[in-house]
């Protein structure tokens, strides 16, 4: 069973009672061995695409693995604060002993419910806290935004690009700072501007904020983190390519769709829950990537030239095997200071913690 709860049906059936109701019965459902009951609580709609759709799909493939034996139930379009933490204590409540917490601000009041409830096994999207039942867990998108940074500069007409990004948290940083890099890789002269939304799902801000870009000269737009096609549909109408993360959107821009960093969980959420279910598992940050098989890049555009293509692949395995990081040295920081040292490689700590944009990023980073 599947079931998916918005946060105005959850707010209004306050009580127990009725959220066992909102679950369609799933405590009376229960048989001698009572199914694992999985809930995933997420800032935004789980829609066709993005970042709850991504983390949905890979609870699905969970589901098809352990078929009767769990439950998932979808709770969606919870803010950041009290609620959330008011509905995730709710879930776990009423039987939930795997809940994925997946926005970075609920990460106080998840790690509550842990120290609280330590045969409940938490997992946090994005944050960093750890416990022995509860584990943070990243995608190393900058692994994809560096390959799609290359193939930006390959098409870029004026060395300006651009990007609609949610929150200044280190997750979105480094992934514009890869951007960058793999940009410049290409063409050393590239220059990015940023507008931040300080929201995961605000289309109507966001689509206002590709046309600002577009006004700047910007003719590649990277969709960072926004739960919504809409600076890539704004794109397709602005006639400039535009790539994003988790989830492809090549259907709301089929002309000019640059490609997707997709996000695909499934790996992880199995591996999570097999532990749970022996009791063998172990809170630990998750910061995954390529050779992990959770992000991939896909739906390259046609437009991208051969050669660089070519580069891009080649780029792509070194990253799989090991052999390259898009955070070696030498890195110049934006205001011109050293970064990273030439031959160093930062370290996954360091790039989890990164507080600071790479030299070519224009926007200064919000306060």
């Amino acid at each position: 069973m599947t079931t998916s709860i918005t946060r105005r049906n959850f707010i209004a059936g306050a009580s127990v009672a009725s959220m066992a109701a909102a679950v369609a019965g799933r405590a009376s459902a229960a048989t001698a061995e009572d199914p694992l009951l999985i809930t995933l609580v997420i800032p935004s709609p789980v829609a066709d695409v993005g970042w709850g759709h991504a983390l949905y799909e890979g609870l699905l493939a969970v589901k098809e693995s352990y078929g009767d034996a769990v439950q998932i139930s979808v709770i969606e379009n919870i803010y950041e604060g009290p609620d959330a933490d008011r509905i995730m204590n709710k879930a776990v409540a009423e039987g939930t002993k795997f809940l994925v917490a997946g926005s970075f601000g609920y990460q106080n009041g998840a790690m509550q419910i842990a120290r609280r409830n330590p045969d409940v096994t938490v997992l946090h999207a994005s944050g960093f806290m750890v416990a022995p039942n509860f584990s943070p867990f990243a995608a190393q998108y900058s692994q994809g935004t560096y390959l799609m940074g290359m193939a930006a500069a390959a098409l870029s007409k004026t060395g300006k690009i651009g990007s609609v990004s949610a929150f200044a948290i280190p997750e979105l940083i480094t992934s514009l700072n890869a951007f960058v890099l793999g940009a410049q890789a290409i063409n050393p002269d590239v220059e990015l501007s940023v507008v931040w939304l300080n929201s995961w799902f605000d289309p109507a801000k966001a689509q206002e904020s590709a046309k600002a870009l577009h006004a700047q000269d910007c003719d590649v737009i990277f969709s960072n983190a926004q739960d919504t096609p809409s600076v890539v549909a704004q794109c397709e109408e602005l006639g400039i390519y535009s790539f994003n993360l988790n989830s492809s959107m090549k259907a709301y821009a089929p002309k000019t769709y640059l490609g997707c960093v997709l996000t695909d969980w499934s790996p992880f959420f199995k591996a999570s829950v097999d532990a749970h279910v022996a009791g063998t598992f172990k809170g630990a940050n998750a910061f995954l990537g390529v050779a992990d098989g959770v992000v991939k890049t896909v739906d390259w555009s046609p437009d991208i030239p051969a050669e660089t293509m070519a580069k891009i692949k080649e780029t792509e395995a070194a990253i799989a095997d090991g052999s390259f990081s898009p955070f070696t040295g030498p890195i110049l920081k934006a205001d011109g200071t050293e970064g990273v040292p030439a031959g160093v490689t930062l370290t996954n700590e360091e790039v989890i913690s990164m507080d600071w944009h790479v030299k070519g990023v224009t926007t200064p980073l919000p306060n």
